[in-house]
């Protein structure tokens, strides 16, 4: 089975937002890198639109509309936007200079949200400023 860093850029993301990117492909990684690609094409706040309304497309396309969460989603996105801003040379790069996004989101996160915050309805369906400490951006 090839992963989703097997394809191209252009191939990968046509195949996420069209919905035809098999499920296995699509991993924490792989969702790192459509925000990735997103935020080098447009400007933060229409990335973030796009980001989100692409993954709540892709989860209830796979029957796991509950899967979805818009804060947890719009806060990634953001923090990627603050590394983004260091390096965006290639997606490798990216991933080299921001290595805690990968290993180590749940912790990322925690600085901003509590689990109390994150674990309401409200959350899950609309963006919800951090209770803990704001966002970079």
């Amino acid at each position: 089975m090839t992963t989703h860093e097997s394809l191209s850029d252009e191939v990968f993301l046509s195949a996420f937002l069209d919905c035809s990117l098999p499920p296995e492909k699509f991993n924490h990684r792989a969702h790192m890198r459509v925000a990735w690609l997103l935020l080098g094409r447009y400007p933060l706040e229409e990335a973030i639109e796009r980001i989100c309304e692409a993954i709540q497309r892709y989860a209830t396309h796979l029957g796991a509309a509950e899967k979805y969460h818009r804060t947890l989603s719009e806060a990634l996105v953001r923090l990627m936007a603050q590394g983004v801003g260091r390096t965006s040379r290639s997606w490798e790069h990216f991933l080299d200079a921001n290595t805690e996004l990968l290993c180590d989101v749940r912790g990322m996160i925690a600085k901003y949200y509590s689990p109390e915050c994150l674990a309401s309805s409200e959350a899950k369906r609309t963006f919800v400023p951090p209770d803990r400490q704001p966002l970079p951006l």
